[in-house]
């Protein structure tokens, strides 16, 4: 087993050959496994910068009104609720002059939600995600009850509000019982003209108040007039249901008695109103995951979102069924139905995105190596010729130094072709006739050892090489 010992120094320094075939750096397996190193490197880190640019995306913005306005301040408040609860979202509110030119901008797409109320128009776009407050209308009235809408033609009403709008609503109501021989007579007031006035002798025979129905429980401006007053009346309107199907956008709503005054009671029972809804809105197109985190942290934090007046202070999910006035988001009614998506399918959009990654860095990785970085394998058939040359020079050894050199190359062959088909660098054709060509090649070698041995070569190397062969054959 001596011709598979490493080369001795000594040899070395009696100027032996190095090894014909040196190791190569980075053999075909190591190759593939830096290539699918990379893959994996390459793919985790398209995953990671997706998701960081994906995060960074989770700024929505808000078309909102007057800064002052009930929908700036809510947005205000539901962008510090939102910073605070550690959620992704943020929220930037896009201010405009007014409510209908927020909405314009909304329905632009230049804004990802909004606040309606949805008495006005509704972008076809806009999905709800909350309710965040009611507005009803209170029917006050000082001498009698009003049984029905059409009892008050012919009598000057009173519509309280900053503009003309509340009037415009109401018309939209009444205009099936306006008839033009006994017409409605609307006019609007301000807000701060007391009930007093307004409800005064020579006054308005009724006054129509539209108020946030989440203000009214603290609202102590009804009971401080019925106390100081001798009371008033507040009337139901008995035909809400019909003008709920009827009027888009208007609702059906309950006043609970003794909402209004507690002593004297008004009202001294549950009674129907009309009214309108304040949504939050969002784009159809968001994500549903952005408006899943969006509303769990809406509604998980509503408590710290009521404004100081009391509006939002009952925050209520959007409608889910299909035929809601405004159909809600997907992403809310997962919320609201409890039907949040798994962490698999959250993130069957990254797990797609990973395989794709790794199915295009892999093919250009299998691409390179086959083309350019692999190693292409050796016969060991082909071998053979180097095995042969050995044998040449031991055939014109003329010392034992010669051939104790010879014998360190033929060692170096062999060493590289088991090497090479250990790493894929030699390939097994040829096997056959390399292994001839070797043991051919090492008899020939015992025999030259032999005949130069008998030939009684002296000199110091021989005898130093002598030496090394005899140890190395026991």
């Amino acid at each position: 087993m001596g011709f598979f010992r490493r080369r001795s120094n000594t040899a070395a320094a009696d100027g032996a050959e190095q090894d014909p075939f040196p190791r190569r750096k980075l053999g075909n397996k190591s190759q593939i496994l830096l290539f699918m190193l990379l893959t994996v490197i390459l793919t985790g880190l398209t995953v990671w910068g997706t998701r960081v640019w994906y995060k960074r995306s989770d700024t929505l913005t808000i078309a909102v009104g007057d800064p002052n306005g009930i929908e700036a301040r809510f947005a205000a408040k539901l962008s510090a609720v939102l910073a605070a609860s550690g959620s992704r979202i943020r929220l930037t509110p896009v201010a405009s002059p007014d409510g209908g030119k927020a909405m314009t901008r909304f329905d632009r797409r230049q804004a990802d939600l909004a606040i309606l109320r949805t008495d006005g128009k509704v972008p076809s776009r806009a999905r709800a995600i909350a309710i965040l407050d009611r507005d009803v209308v209170l029917l006050i009235s000082k001498k009698a009850k009003v049984k029905t809408l059409a009892g008050l033609k012919g009598q000057k009403i009173a519509v309280r509000g900053p503009d003309d709008g509340n009037e415009t609503l109401l018309k939209s109501v009444i205009a099936p019982y306006d008839t033009a021989s006994s017409p409605f007579r609307l006019q609007t007031v301000g807000t701060d003209i007391p009930l007093d006035k307004l409800l005064g002798a020579d006054g308005f025979g009724a006054v129509v108040s539209i108020e946030h129905l989440s203000t009214l429980a603290r609202d102590k401006r009804f009971e401080q007039f019925a106390k100081q007053h001798g009371g008033f009346h507040l009337n139901a309107i008995d035909e809400a249901k019909t003008i709920e199907r009827r009027v888009p956008g208007v609702t059906s709503e309950t006043i609970e008695a003794r909402l209004l005054s507690a002593a004297p009671a008004i009202p001294d029972d549950d009674l129907t109103t009309i009214g309108w809804q304040w949504m939050l809105v969002a784009q159809a197109k968001l994500s549903e995951t952005r408006i899943v985190d969006l509303a769990r942290a809406l509604f998980e934090n509503k408590s710290d979102l009521a404004l100081d007046n009391g509006f939002a202070s009952k925050i209520e999910p959007a409608d889910t069924d299909k035929d809601a006035y405004i159909v809600a988001h997907p992403g809310a009614a997962q919320y609201i139905n409890d039907e949040t998506k798994t962490f698999a399918e959250r993130y069957t959009d990254l797990m797609y995105l990973a395989l794709a990654a790794a199915s295009i860095f892999g093919s250009i990785f299998v691409a390179l190596y086959t083309a350019v970085t692999r190693t292409a394998p050796e016969k060991a058939g082909r071998l053979a010729s180097a095995v042969l040359d050995v044998g040449n020079k031991i055939i014109a050894a003329k010392t034992h130094a010669e051939l104790e050199a010879a014998q360190d190359q033929l060692e170096a062959i062999l060493r590289r072709v088991l090497r090479g088909l250990r790493d894929g660098t030699v390939s097994s054709d040829g096997m056959e006739t390399f292994r001839l060509g070797y043991e051919f090649v090492r008899d020939s070698l015992e025999l030259h050892r032999q005949r130069l041995t008998r030939s009684g070569d002296t000199s110091m190397a021989d005898r130093s090489a002598a030496a090394k062969v005899a140890a190395r054959t026991g």
